[in-house]
């Protein structure tokens, strides 16, 4: 693997963390007692912990970034990096935007927030829009592939 865009785990373990030391302490106050009704509360609260992983959870889904020798994956999608245009990788660095409207890759509705986007076309003339949360790491892995060094041969 060339690159790999890890993602943040803060929010999902301070969530977690939360959850567990709220259940933890109803279970100090009431167990065994009325295991029953602590089973059933720490149902409800999970309930409430659900929506506020599904960022995260989505964000590894549909945004996880991932550049071998051959590859560029981004969520579901795969793409190989002899299609994409190196001349557009370059305009990217420099902060150019295309006219046309691009497709966002890996397969989201839109763009989360705290990440940035890149623009990057294929050979093929098609514009996509890659969702990454470190845009000059993602770019220089991705320009070097396209560019390789060719290296004198050793004596």
């Amino acid at each position: 693997m060339t690159y790999v865009e890890k993602s943040p785990k803060t929010w999902s373990g301070v969530c977690i963390g939360v959850y567990l030391a709220g259940i933890g302490y109803m279970g100090v106050q009431t167990l065994p007692d009325d295991f029953g009704v602590w089973l059933g509360v720490s149902g409800l609260f999970l309930l409430l912990l659900l929506p506020c992983l599904a960022v995260p959870i989505s964000k590894r889904i549909y945004h996880r970034i991932e550049i071998d020798a051959a590859t560029l994956r981004v969520g579901r999608e795969r793409l190989p990096l002899t299609d994409i245009d190196p001349a557009s990788v370059r305009a990217a660095a420099q902060g150019q935007l295309p006219s046309a409207n691009p497709r966002l890759m890996g397969g989201a509705w839109g763009v989360p927030m705290g990440m940035d986007t890149v623009v990057i076309a294929t050979r093929r003339g098609e514009f996509l829009t890659v969702a990454t949360r470190d845009r000059a790491a993602f770019l220089h892995a991705l320009s070097a592939p396209l560019h390789p060094v060719t290296l004198p041969p050793q004596y």
